[in-house]
């Protein structure tokens, strides 16, 4: 009989709580439906406005976290802890210091993503090598940079990392630099193949001529071969030929000039010496 009444008294607070607490679930799904949908329109529009992917995704994953820091501050309210969280803000010195040092990584990276998202050192789609990663940008987040290397992994390095170690970015310019380096045979009519080889390179599909014309040069004398070298440019922007292709067709075509003209595409040469007929000793080593 007593715990029958127990539960009779108790019912109204129970009742009231459980009401609470569906207000309060039904507030947070509302607040984390409108920061999903926030997020995503405020990205389409900083994206056609900007024109910068990696800046606009990364704004509005910022200000999607606040329309759900801002629902958890109606859920308190609603709760009733406001008073509980003040006092909690303000002896919360010691604690505080605790937490900080406890989350410091999770901050460091924080702030290191909200100074690349300013200062922008790459872009969305952008070929870059960090601490010796190399692979193509797909998004910037809150904590970490997500990149997919050559071979297909996805990579997610901290942001931290990457404003404390250099980074290289390929693409960032729209320019990149390729070279590969052909040996004549002595004796072949040197300014004849650096005028073929420099006409050749400039007709392969990919390769800059106007704003940025290949070279060629003379870089050292050989063994058996005097060594040119052929650097050329790729728009890197443009993306229907890759560049492994374009340097390929570049070494195919100035290969089969060269060959079409008459000149010898020499290997190494080793010369061996006759001591007067004599044998050479060898030593078999002593087995174990």
């Amino acid at each position: 009989m007593k715990e029958l009444e127990f539960l009779s008294t108790d019912w109204p607070t129970v009742k009231h709580w459980l009401i609470i607490g569906s207000i309060s679930l039904v507030t947070f799904l509302i607040f984390l439906f409108l920061a999903r949908k926030s997020r995503t329109l405020l990205s389409r529009r900083l994206i056609k406005r900007m024109d910068d992917d990696l800046l606009a995704n990364f704004l509005a994953g910022v200000f999607g976290s606040i329309v759900i820091l801002i629902g958890l501050l109606f859920v308190f309210r609603i709760i009733g802890l406001t008073g509980v969280i003040s006092g909690m803000l303000a002896g919360a010195g010691i604690s505080a210091f605790i937490i900080g040092f406890a989350l410091k990584d999770i901050g460091e990276n924080f702030l290191a993503g909200i100074i690349l998202a300013f200062k922008r050192p790459f872009r969305v789609g952008d070929i870059v090598d960090i601490n010796g990663m190399r692979g193509q940008v797909l998004m910037l987040n809150l904590r970490d940079t997500q990149i997919k290397t050559g071979d297909g992994k996805d990579v997610f390095i901290p942001n931290g990392l990457i404003l404390k170690n250099p980074l290289i970015n390929f693409t960032i310019d729209g320019f990149l630099r390729y070279d590969f380096i052909v040996g004549l045979d002595y004796g072949s009519d040197y300014e004849k193949a650096v005028d073929l080889i420099r006409s050749t390179i400039t007709y392969v599909p990919g390769v800059l001529g106007e704003s940025k014309t290949p070279e060629v040069w003379v870089i050292e004398l050989g063994e058996s071969t005097l060594n040119i070298q052929v650097t050329f440019w790729v728009n890197t922007f443009e993306r229907t030929i890759s560049d492994a292709v374009v340097k390929s067709s570049a070494i195919l075509m100035v290969l089969t000039a060269l060959e079409k003209a008459g000149y010898n595409m020499p290997a190494r040469i080793v010369e061996l010496k006759n001591y007067q007929g004599k044998e050479l000793k060898t030593s078999v080593p002593n087995s174990l």
